[in-house]
C-alpha cells in the first residue's frame, strides 16, 4: 500500500511539472493546475466543453473560441436552464428506463401500454388539467409559496378559549416526534414486535390519562372533544341497548360539541334535549345520558357530586367533557362519580393548528371497556413470557364487526397523543401542577384587577382558567381588544369571556386591564396584584388525589433524558426510514420533507380556529385552492375539508346522502347496498347513519357480482339510499361493469359513494365524478401524503356533485359549507369540531399536489401501477396471485395466496408476516380482505432496487416453507413459526431451536449491511384480552415478570 502510494504521488507531481510548463508556453489558459479530469468538475450541460478558462476570459468580455481540437461547443436548451429542484423525480422512484424495462417484464412494450391493458377505457380521461400549479412547483418555489400564505396569517393573542389553548410545544418533542420521520411515517401498530416504541408511548399516553380523570380505562385515541363525546353518547345508548332514547346535553358545554351529538343522534334515532343544569329533568325515564363539561364552557368549576347521584337513581349515565390541565388541581371526574369522561390533550403541548389535529380521549369503568371506541394498547407477554404490548381487544373495532362494531374509527391521532404523553413524560406531574396553579394564578389576578378597574362586572361562580365578564357593551371591549391584535370571546352583547394558557404572561394580563379600563389610566399592574390573589377554586373541589405516580412521568425531566427515552422507544419501530411498508389499502409512499416544513411553521400552528377569518387569510387562500385542485382531480364540483379522518368521511358523504333524500321528502330511503369485500367502516358508518345494509357478494374473479346487486337494488328500489363500492376494487383490480354498476344504483333512485382509500390509481386516469359516483371521501393520509403518524392523524374531505354540494357540512362558531361555494346551502350538520378539521395538516397534500403538477400526479398513478404488476409478476411462479383484470393485471395492489400453505406446511399469513420481521419489512396487510392472505400495495415511491429486495425476501420465504413441505424442517418448530428472532433470544445462554440462530437472524445477505431488529418475540394475543392491562405496570411487576421468564 505504502509503494502505491509513493508511486501515485510521483504521477500526480510529474503531471502538475507538465501542465506548469504547457500552461507557460501558452498552452493552457487555466490559470491553476487539476489535479483529476476536467470532466469531474465541467458540468455536462456546460458550454464551454472540457476546456478550461480563466475566470477573466469569460466574464472579462474576452473571445473564447468555440472548439478545442474535433470537440464541438454543447448549445444551451432552455430546459437546461430551468430550476433542478423538481419534485415529481424525488417522489416518483421509477426512472424512465427503468419504467421500460420492468413494463416490459410484465409482457407490454411501455408503460402507457400496461396502463391501457389495465384501466377499462371507458372510464379513462383524455388528460387532467389544473388551473393553478399545473406545470408544478419546484420545492424551493413551493417553500416560497408557502411563506407568503404564512404571511398572509396574522398571529394574535387568543383569549377565546373553548377547547383550544396556546400552548408551548417543547422543542425537544417538537424536533425529535412532530418533526422526525421514524415517528410520523410509521403505522398503526397492528404488527407489534416492530412497534414497542410507540405502544408504550400510547400506554403513557392511557396511564396519564385514566391517572388523571379517575378512571380505570382509556382509549388512544379520538379525533376531537366533539366527536369523543358523541362516541361516549353512543356508549350511553348501547349500555342500556337502545331502550332509552333520550340523552340530554349540559348547555355549558362548547357548542362545537353541543353540535355534533345533535347531528350523530339522528342516525341513532335519539333525541337530544339540551338545558341549564338546573332544569335537566329525567322524568320522563327515557334518557340514556347526561353530557355536562367541567369547567364549564364559560369557566365556571361546579361540585357535580349530587347531580351524578341524582342520574344515577334515575339509571342515567353521566358524560363529563373535561380539560386534562384543569385536573391536575381539580378532583377528577372519576371521584365525582362519572360513568364516562371525555376530552382533548391538545394543551399537552399540541399546536392549536387552526383546528388540529388533536389527540381527544375518551376514559371509562372496567365495566363498559368492551363498548369503548377506538385503540387500546394492552399488556400481553411475547414467546418467551417477557411483558410486551399490543393493541387489546380489536374484535370490538370495525374492521371486525364492521356494522355490529361499536365505532367507525379506524385512524385516530396516534402521533398527537404520542406528544402530549411525552409533553406529561417531559414536565412530570409536578411540572404539571405548576403550570396549571400558574395559568389559574393568572386568570385570578385578571379577575381581581377588573374588579379593581370597577369597568365591569366579574362573575361570582368558581373558575379555573376562563373568567365571564358582563359589560355594558361587549362588542365595543372586544373591538379594543382586536386593536391590540388580542382576541376575546364575546357571548351576547353583554357577556365575554377571557380564557388563560400557558403561554399566557403578566404583560398579557396588562394589555387586557387596558383594554377593559375604557380608556381610563391604570393604576397597577399584574406583577402588583399577584400576592393579592387566592384560588378560586372551592377546597372541597380541589385535587387530593396523586397522579402520574409511575417511574416514567417522574425520571426523564431534563432534555438529555428525555431525547435519550423518545430516541430509545424510536429505535424499536420500524418506520419508513427503514424499509418500505407494503400495506395494501394503505399507500404508505413518501411524506416529502418539503411536504412537512410547513406544518410546524408559527404562522400555520399558532392560530386558533375561532380567531376572524381575516386573520387566517393565508389559509383561507390554501382551502379554496386545495378545494378547487381535488375538484379538477376527482370531477366533482365541491369539497368540505371538515372531516378529520377517512371514517369521518365516510360518515360525512353518507349524511349528505341522507339529507339530500330527506330534502325530497324520501325521508324512506334508508337501505345502503354494500360489497362484502368493501373496508370494515363501510357498513360500520352506515349503521352509524340509521341505514339497513344489504350485502351484495363477489365473483370468482373478485368482482361486484352485478347480477345479485341489480337484484338488490330492484328489491330495494323504493328505499335504495345508497351504494357504497372502493373503486379499484379492495380486490387490486379495475372491474370493467364500473359505469354500469353506478347506473344500476341511479336508476332506481339510489345514490353513489365510493370509497376514496384507492384513489392513488384513479389520479389522472379516471376520477369519481368520470365514474359516475355522486359523493367520495379522499383518505389524504393515503393518496396525498400526509403520514400516517403510527395510527393518525389523517383527514378525510369529501366530494360531491352539484346537487349535493348544499348539504356539505358547516360549523355552529364558524359558518363554513363546500369549496367552491355552493349557490344555495342547507347544511347537514357538524361533523368535526373545528370548521375545516385538521387544517394544520392541510398543507402537507397542497405542497404535494402543487409540487407535482398534473403530469406528475398522472405518472404517479401509472408508476403505482407499474410497480404492483411488477411485483405480482416476480412472485406469481411463488405464490399463486388470488384477482386479475380482464387483461391478465392488476391494478395499485394485488393479493397473493398463502390459504395452501395451512395444509402443506401448517403455516399462516400470521407466520409469514413475523418472519418478513426477521428481514427488516413489515407485513402486508394481513387476512383481508380475503382471510389467509396478503395484500401488497409498494406505491409509486418505492425504487425498483426495494421491490426486488421485497420479492426477493418473499420468494426466500417460500423456500423456507418448502423446506416443511419437504420434510427438511419441522412443520412445528421452524423458522417460520419461531419468528421473529430479537437479540434476547438469540443471545440467550439456551438454544434449543432446530435451525442456526445465524440463519434466524440474517436469512439474506443485505441484512449484514443494515439490520432491523425486532425488540420482542411474537406476542400473544390471547393472553393480552384475557387479561386485560390497559395501564402501565409497575416497575417491580415489570422486573419480576422478566425475571420469571428467564428462569
Amino acid at each position: 500500500m505504502e509503494r502505491a502510494r509513493r508511486l501515485a504521488s510521483r504521477a500526480i507531481l510529474k503531471r502538475l511539472v507538465n501542465e506548469t510548463k504547457q500552461s507557460s508556453n501558452g498552452q493552457m489558459s487555466c490559470r491553476s493546475p487539476v489535479l483529476y479530469t476536467p470532466s469531474r468538475y465541467v458540468s455536462s450541460l456546460s458550454p464551454f466543453g472540457s476546456k478550461y478558462y480563466s475566470r477573466s476570459d469569460l466574464l472579462g468580455g474576452r473571445n473564447v473560441p468555440n472548439s478545442f481540437g474535433s470537440q464541438q461547443v454543447r448549445s444551451i436548451s432552455v430546459e437546461a436552464l430551468k430550476s433542478s429542484d423538481t419534485f415529481p423525480r424525488r417522489h416518483n422512484s421509477a426512472t424512465p428506463e427503468e419504467q421500460a424495462k420492468m413494463a416490459e417484464s410484465c409482457g407490454f412494450d411501455s408503460l402507457d401500454s400496461l396502463i391501457d391493458a389495465t384501466v377499462p377505457k371507458a372510464i379513462r380521461i383524455d388528460s387532467m388539467k389544473f388551473s393553478k400549479f399545473d406545470e408544478g412547483l419546484t420545492e424551493s418555489q413551493m417553500i416560497e409559496h408557502m411563506k407568503m400564505l404564512e404571511s398572509k396569517n396574522k398571529i394574535f393573542k387568543s383569549f377565546i378559549g373553548m377547547g383550544y389553548y396556546n400552548t408551548h410545544v417543547p422543542p425537544v418533542i417538537l424536533r425529535n416526534i412532530m418533526e422526525n420521520p421514524a415517528w410520523y411515517t410509521q403505522y398503526t401498530p397492528y404488527q407489534a414486535e416492530i412497534s414497542q416504541g410507540r405502544l408504550e408511548s400510547l400506554l403513557n399516553f392511557q396511564t396519564m390519562i385514566t391517572d388523571l380523570t379517575g378512571l380505570p380505562m382509556s382509549n388512544a385515541s379520538l379525533l376531537d372533544e366533539g366527536t369523543a363525546a358523541a362516541e361516549a353518547m353512543a356508549m350511553c345508548n348501547n349500555i342500556l341497548k337502545g331502550k332509552k332514547k333520550t340523552f340530554i346535553i349540559a348547555n355549558n358545554c362548547h357548542p362545537q360539541t353541543i353540535d355534533i351529538c345533535k347531528t350523530r343522534a339522528d342516525g341513532f334515532d335519539l333525541k337530544v334535549v339540551t338545558a341549564d343544569l338546573k332544569d335537566i329533568d329525567y322524568s320522563s325515564g327515557d334518557v340514556c345520558g347526561v353530557l355536562v363539561q367541567y369547567p364549564g364552557t364559560e369557566g365556571e368549576v361546579l361540585d357535580y357530586g349530587e347531580f351524578i347521584k341524582n342520574a344515577h337513581a334515575h339509571g342515567v349515565k353521566v358524560v363529563m367533557a373535561t380539560d386534562l390541565l384543569a385536573l391536575t388541581v381539580l378532583k377528577p371526574p372519576g371521584e365525582l362519580g362519572a360513568d364516562i369522561v371525555v376530552g382533548s390533550a391538545q394543551r399537552f403541548g399540541v399546536p392549536m393548528g387552526y383546528g388540529g389535529p388533536h389527540a381527544a380521549f375518551l376514559a371509562t369503568s372496567q365495566e363498559y371497556k368492551r363498548m369503548m371506541p377506538g385503540r387500546i394498547i394492552g399488556v400481553s407477554v411475547d414467546s418467551s413470557g417477557k411483558p410486551a404490548l399490543r393493541m387489546a381487544m380489536q374484535t370490538r373495532e370495525q374492521h371486525i364487526r364492521r356494522d355490529k362494531a361499536t365505532s367507525n374509527i379506524c385512524t385516530a391521532q396516534a402521533l398527537l397523543a404520542n406528544m402530549a404523553a411525552m409533553y406529561a413524560v417531559y414536565h412530570g406531574p409536578e411540572g404539571l401542577k405548576a403550570i396549571a396553579q400558574r395559568v389559574h394564578g393568572l386568570a385570578g389576578v385578571f379577575a381581581s384587577g377588573l374588579k379593581k378597574l370597577g369597568t365591569v362586572e366579574v362573575q361570582g361562580l368558581p373558575f379555573f382558567d376562563t373568567v365571564k365578564v358582563t359589560c355594558a357593551d361587549a362588542h365595543s371591549i372586544a373591538d379594543a381588544a382586536y386593536r391590540s391584535e388580542i382576541n376575546l370571546r364575546v357571548l351576547d352583547a353583554k357577556t365575554i369571556t377571557v380564557s388563560f394558557d400557558e403561554t399566557t404572561t403578566l404583560e398579557d394580563v396588562d394589555k387586557l386591564f387596558k383594554v377593559f379600563s375604557g380608556g381610563k389610566p391604570v393604576s397597577f399592574t399584574a406583577a402588583s396584584l399577584a400576592s393579592e390573589v387566592e384560588t378560586a377554586i372551592p377546597s372541597g373541589l380541589e385535587r387530593q388525589s396523586p397522579y402520574l405516580t409511575h417511574s416514567i412521568f417522574n425520571m426523564y425531566h431534563t432534555e438529555h433524558e428525555l431525547l435519550r427515552y423518545i430516541h430509545r422507544l424510536q429505535s424499536k419501530d420500524l418506520s419508513l426510514c427503514h424499509s418500505m411498508i407494503p400495506l395494501g389499502s394503505c399507500t404508505m409512499k413518501l411524506n416529502a420533507t418539503a411536504e412537512m416544513m410547513p406544518v410546524t411553521w408559527p404562522g400555520f400552528t399558532d392560530i386558533h380556529p375561532f380567531a376572524p377569518q381575516e386573520q387566517a387569510q393565508g389559509y383561507q387562500e390554501m382551502f379554496n385552492n386545495l378545494g378547487e385542485l381535488l375538484c379538477t382531480i376527482t370531477g366533482f364540483d365541491s369539497f368540505s375539508l371538515q372531516p378529520n379522518a377517512g371514517a369521518a368521511g365516510e360518515y360525512a358523504g353518507l349524511m349528505v346522502i341522507r339529507a339530500y333524500h330527506m330534502s325530497r321528502g324520501d325521508h324512506h330511503r334508508n337501505v345502503c347496498i354494500i360489497p362484502v369485500s368493501a373496508h370494515g367502516t363501510n357498513p360500520a358508518s352506515a349503521a352509524m347513519c340509521g341505514m339497513k345494509i344489504v350485502s351484495v357478494g363477489t365473483d370468482s374473479k373478485g368482482n361486484i357480482n352485478i347480477e345479485e346487486l341489480r337484484k338488490a337494488a330492484e328489491a330495494n328500489k323504493d328505499k335504495l339510499s345508497a351504494l357504497m363500492v372502493t373503486y379499484p376494487s379492495t380486490h387490486g383490480v379495475y372491474e370493467e361493469g364500473i359505469d354500469e354498476i353506478c347506473k344500476i344504483i341511479h336508476d332506481n333512485g339510489g345514490q353513489v359513494y365510493m370509497d376514496g382509500a384507492n384513489m392513488n390509481a384513479q389520479v389522472g386516469l379516471t376520477s369519481p365524478g368520470f365514474i359516475g359516483a355522486d359523493v367520495c371521501h379522499l383518505n389524504l393520509h393515503k393518496t396525498f401524503c400526509i403520514p400516517h403518524g403510527g395510527g393518525g392523524p389523517g383527514m378525510g374531505p369529501i366530494g360531491v356533485k352539484k346537487h349535493l354540494a348544499p348539504f356539505l357540512p358547516s360549523h355552529p362558531v364558524v359558518p363554513t359549507g363546500g369549496i367552491p361555494a355552493p349557490e344555495k346551502s342547507d347544511p347537514l350538520g357538524t361533523i368535526s369540531a373545528a370548521p375545516w378539521g385538521s387544517a394544520l395538516i392541510l398543507p402537507i397534500s397542497y405542497t404535494y399536489i402543487a409540487m407535482m403538477g398534473s403530469k406528475g400526479l398522472t405518472d404517479a398513478s401509472k408508476i403505482a401501477i407499474l410497480n404492483a404488476n411488477y411485483m405480482a409478476k416476480r412472485l406469481e411462479k411463488h405464490y399463486p396471485v388470488l384477482f386479475r383484470g380482464v387483461n391478465g393485471t392488476v391494478a395499485h395492489e394485488f393479493i397473493i395466496d398463502l390459504r395452501g400453505f395451512k395444509n402443506t406446511a401448517g403455516i399462516e399469513p400470521e407466520d409469514v408476516a413475523k418472519r418478513l420481521m426477521d428481514y427488516g419489512f413489515h407485513a402486508p396487510t394481513m387476512s383481508w380482505p380475503v382471510p389467509g392472505t396478503l395484500m401488497i400495495e409498494p406505491t409509486e415511491s418505492e425504487s425498483k432496487a426495494e421491490l426486488d429486495r421485497f420479492c426477493d425476501t418473499l420468494i426466500s420465504i417460500r423456500e423456507e416453507i418448502a423446506e416443511i413441505e419437504n420434510g427438511k424442517a419441522d412443520i412445528h418448530n421452524n423458522v417460520l413459526k419461531g419468528a421473529p428472532h430479537p437479540p434476547s433470544l438469540l443471545m440467550a445462554d439456551a438454544w434449543t431451536k432446530p435451525y442456526s440462530r445465524e440463519y434466524a437472524a440474517f436469512p439474506a445477505s443485505w441484512l449484514r449491511t443494515a439490520k432491523f431488529w425486532p425488540t420482542t418475540g411474537r406476542v400473544d394475543n390471547v393472553y393480552g384480552d384475557r387479561n386485560v392491562i390497559c395501564t402501565l405496570l409497575p416497575v417491580s411487576q415489570m422486573v419480576e415478570e422478566a425475571a420469571a421468564a428467564n428462569a
